[in-house]
């Protein structure tokens, strides 16, 4: 047994900077695009995701730390670091990611793409016949939308929005009026793809596309009639889109609205601007939007690559996507006339999506709906679509003048809008619209049925680890478990009583919350573990999330590991915590998985002295998830469930060496290459439960 004495918390070398490790995450993301291996349009997609994430990093992450140098703060992090000493490895690394991206994209993915019939046509290589088509297209489509702005003392540098695609042109001569003007800007209109298609008939091949930079750079001369253009470059603007709300407003709904406004002007944290845009230009851009050189990137390409997504989307070619995939259904909901109410009293039933459909879960609030038994609907929703079945099902029971209760909550982070839209649509149908505790962000996913059955009233729930948004439920990886367990149904109602109503707190009989129980729960089966090592007992831990962060689960991490326990993390994001430091995490093993599907489960295996505790959870293990939100963990009982989940939710994950990553103790991850048979944790699951097509 080792006896190494715990190390202490503010020892910053055990600490990995959440920021920079989501940066990792972001690489890794990367290294799929780059990965022949993967299907050349699923390549593409996942070179977009990485896009995509950096654009939220920078809007979030970069601002936060921005703010916290203009105010001045020195404030030291758990592992060491300023927010200035942050800025500086983060401009280092994005560097790096930026270069690489476009490497990819140049060097790999657009070349492989002409083998396949799909081009990108750069302007140079425009034909006659394209030109004409192109032309006629910038006039019909682009002209009417587009408004120049010229920059003199009547016209001053505008207020150009978050992350969209302009134009900074540079001028000579004098316009109608007699007016010199040096330099001009142009916003591309958002509602225009960012991607043309080609008609057939003057198309390069089947599938041919012109970038809206390229047609608008090809004729920017329209909009400045008797002029002449020096020079015209693209460039994007990212600004800070962290919301302050005061949460002690009267209406919260209409103070997040406003933000909503504000967001898209908010304070600049990063220009980038084609690769051969002169410095006198950028040094212009950055004086306009107050940033500095390390906010500055240069592009080999278009500056949003994130827009070439729906490529992926629009071309039907199944040869350069993943294999189709049919999610499979459990036989219990396979009866045309089954009572799904009978089904859940029969036991409790899991599920896994989206190797298994969500459509259960659908059906159970919509059979809830029509059935004159069920006397009231309780759900939290944290991101929905407004109009999805399950919205539609809430609707149709409280005009069915049943109680019908949705606990909104508001601030979910870039979809406030999305939310706002469906608190209105609900509060319209009669359905009671909550938005959650003043403080802290309600994250948990459930539901609870109330249904008359003979004498007595019996509860229904759903628990699940992901989000009642019926499109995500097919691409995220997540657990839901049905249930009229009365124990379990009865901590449901009273989580639902704390959000909806006032009052101390009641002491739950199986499930974990936050900000209340989980995180001492957690900390607490963690020592257990090591407890039962010192003892010379079996122990182990397997947990699945993503993201961890919270020191104090750390260091009781590092406490189990020191005792000998034998921790398996698979992390599929932020990790703050070093595995394999010797005397202190050398009994930690940190992976994170990346393939088809988005990680997204939270399940937590404890070994509890051969009589296993395992939970699912819709919180992973950040400050925010255990401290600042209202979460739940609630506990597998079913014994073959339990198993189930060692066998097929954890196990194929720890023995992935397809699409697995593992964590060094220096916080960089090395893709993991094994010499056995291949072990892909998402290709095996799907075979288990739904039906795969093979190539």
């Amino acid at each position: 047994m080792n006896t190494v004495e715990p190390i202490a918390l503010d020892n910053p070398d055990l600490y990995i900077n959440r920021d920079l490790s989501m940066l990792e995450f972001n690489r890794r993301v990367l290294a799929m695009a780059d990965d022949p291996n993967v299907p050349l349009l699923e390549r593409l997609r996942f070179l977009c995701i990485c896009t995509s994430n950096m654009d939220e990093f920078f809007e979030v992450r970069v601002a936060i730390q921005k703010q916290k140098v203009s105010i001045g703060s020195v404030q030291v992090g758990a592992d060491g670091l300023t927010s200035s000493d942050i800025l500086q490895r983060i401009r280092v690394q994005v560097s790096d990611l930026v270069e690489k991206q476009y490497q990819i994209l140049n060097d790999s993915l657009l070349p492989k793409m002409r083998e396949e019939g799909i081009h990108f046509i750069h302007r140079k290589e425009w034909n006659e016949e394209q030109k004409k088509w192109i032309h006629s297209f910038f006039k019909r489509e682009l002209l009417p939308l587009l408004t120049p702005i010229g920059l003199d003392p009547a016209h001053p540098f505008p207020h150009l929005l978050s992350k969209v695609l302009n134009f900074m042109i540079a001028l000579e001569g004098k316009d109608a009026f007699g007016r010199e003007s040096s330099h001009a800007v142009v916003q591309a209109p958002r509602s225009i793809p960012r991607m043309i298609r080609l008609p057939d008939n003057i198309a390069s091949s089947e599938h041919s596309y012109v970038f809206l930079s390229s047609i608008i750079h090809a004729h920017v001369d329209d909009l400045f009639p008797g002029m002449k253009i020096k020079f015209c470059h693209q460039f994007r603007i990212t600004r800070n889109s962290e919301m302050d709300v005061d949460e002690e407003l009267s209406d919260l709904k209409q103070a997040i609205a406003g933000e909503l406004l504000e967001r898209r002007f908010g304070q600049a944290v990063r220009l980038e601007v084609s690769n051969h845009c002169p410095k006198e230009l950028t040094d212009f851009l950055s004086q306009q939007f107050g940033i500095q050189d390390i906010d500055l990137y240069r592009v080999h390409g278009p500056v949003n690559l994130y827009r070439m997504a729906l490529v992926c989307d629009e071309i039907d070619r199944p040869d350069l996507k993943f294999p189709a995939f049919e999610a499979g259904i459990p036989s219990v909901f396979k009866k045309d006339d089954h009572d799904i109410f009978k089904t859940i009293r029969d036991g409790d039933i899991l599920l896994h999506h989206p190797f298994q459909s969500f459509k259960p879960v659908v059906e159970l609030l919509q059979q809830a709906a029509s059935d004159p038994k069920v006397l009231a609907i309780k759900q939290t929703l944290y991101r929905a679509v407004p109009d999805s079945a399950i919205v539609d099902a809430l609707i149709k029971a409280a005009r069915a003048n049943k109680e019908v209760v949705a606990v909104i909550e508001l601030r979910a982070r870039f979809n406030e809008q999305d939310n706002i839209t469906l608190a209105n649509r609900l509060s319209a149908a009669g359905v009671q619209v909550v938005y959650g505790v003043v403080g802290y962000k309600t994250h948990c996913k459930m539901m609870l049925i109330v249904r008359r059955e003979g004498r007595s009233m019996r509860r229904y729930v759903h628990l699940g680890t992901g989000n009642y948004h019926t499109v995500t439920t097919r691409f995220y990886t997540d657990f839901g478990l049905l249930s009229c367990a009365p124990d379990l149904t009865e901590d449901v109602h009273r989580v639902f009583q704390q959000l909806t109503g006032m009052g101390r707190l009641s002491k739950l009989k199986t499930m974990l919350q936050a900000p209340f129980s989980l995180h001492s729960g957690i900390i607490e089966r963690i020592n257990f573990e090591a407890s039962n090592a010192r003892a010379g007992g079996t122990s182990r831990i397997i947990a699945k999330m993503n993201g961890l962060e919270e020191p104090k689960v750390i260091q009781a991490l590092y406490e189990a590991s020191q005792a000998g326990v034998k921790i398996n993390l698979i992390v599929r994001g932020i990790c703050c915590l070093r595995p394999g430091i010797k005397g202190v995490s050398e009994n930690i093993r940190v992976r994170s998985v990346l393939g088809r599907f988005l990680e997204h489960t939270r399940v937590f295996y404890f070994h509890n002295g051969g009589e296993a505790e395992v939970f699912c959870s819709s919180a992973d293990w950040m400050s925010r998830n255990l401290l600042r939100r209202v979460e739940t963990c609630f506990p597998i009982r079913d014994n073959k469930q339990a198993r189930d989940i060692l066998k097929t939710a954890l196990g194929p994950y720890v023995a992935d060496n397809v699409g697995a990553w593992n964590l060094r103790k220096d916080g960089q991850y090395y893709r993991v290459h094994s010499k056995n048979k291949e072990r892909d944790a998402q290709k095996e699951l799907m075979q288990i439960f739904g039906k795969l097509q093979v190539s």
